[in-house]
Formats: C-alpha cells, structure tokens, sequence
C-alpha cells in the first residue's frame, strides 16, 4: 500500500510555553495499534519530515510503501494509525492529537487508483480538534485473481479480489 501524508489544515498549539509558539509538526504512520500498555512491538513505523514553515496547515507530501498483508484486509477493525506531532526545542516530540484510517474506507479500489482521504484529528483525549490531515492511498502488488477449480467445487469456489501475487498458492480458494 503507497500512503501519501499530503497536508494537514487548522491544527492548534496545544502548549502554553513561551517558547513553543511555533508549531513544527510531522506525522507517523504504522499499521499496528498502539500498546495500552506502553510495551514495544515490533511494528514498522513510517514518519514525515517535519515542516518547520507550514505552521498550523502543514504540507508533506511525503509517500510511503507500506507493506500490508491479506490479514489486514480480512478483519474489519484493521486500520492504518496516525500520529501527529510538533517537534519542540526543549522538550522533543510533544503529540497533538491523532487519527485512524480503518480498512473499511480503503476496500479495494483497482489496482493503481488513487484514494483521497481526509480525516479530524482528535487530541490526546479523544476529543475531536479543529484539525483535519489529507491523505492519498494506493493498492500496490495487488490483482485480481481468478482462482483455479477443479469440477467437483466449482459451485463452491469463487474469485478472490486482492491477494498479492507473492501469496498465490497452488490450492484452490473455496469459501
């Protein structure tokens, strides 16, 4: 999946410190969820730059290859996580708030179209901030597939839509 982190519109400084009045926000992206526990898992973590001149409607523009399985297409609660935060002088990364992309808003759109998306961000709390970020999401790897039957379950076989060609097996896919 290619995930393009376009830009992000009205977000707000959460800090009252005299010297964070300059918001210098990046986002990160990964397709675990967050640990309630804090524990560390062994998840790939994608991450902007940090735009130190777009302020309070940053621009990116940065794209990433994120490699998503079959597995996270098959449970309806899979999502892509987003974490926004603002890059500070003393304290280092201060998060503003964050968003999910659930699997339900990708689908499978045809291979190689473009899906733009835009979600509210929501603060630390969980509530909805003014903020909102633009995304672009591409299906890469995958195709159609017709899946191959012999006579006895063709009645029971039926095509798959969306499995990387690296997962194909030689079996027949029956529901």
């Amino acid at each position: 999946m290619e995930i393009t982190v376009i830009s992000a519109q009205g977000l707000k400084n959460t800090s009252s410190c005299p010297f964070s009045h300059r918001l210098r926000p990046f986002i990160t992206i990964t397709a675990c969820p967050p640990d309630p526990h804090g524990r560390d898992k062994k998840c790939q973590m994608y991450r902007t730059r940090v735009d130190d001149q777009g302020g309070v409607n940053p621009t990116w523009g940065d794209k990433f290859h994120v490699p998503i399985d079959t597995a996270f297409f098959h449970s309806r609660y899979s999502c892509i996580y987003l974490h926004l935060y603002t890059k500070r002088l003393i304290t280092g990364r201060v998060q503003l708030g964050w968003c999910q992309v659930p699997v339900t808003d990708i689908g499978f759109p045809p291979e190689g179209s473009v899906q733009y998306l835009s979600y509210r961000i929501r603060a630390r709390d969980g509530t909805w901030t003014p903020g909102v970020v633009n995304l672009a999401i591409r299906l890469t790897g995958f195709q159609q597939v017709a899946v191959l039957t012999d006579s006895r379950a063709s009645d029971e076989c039926t095509t798959v839509i969306g499995i990387p060609v690296t997962m194909i097996s030689h079996k027949s896919i029956c529901q």
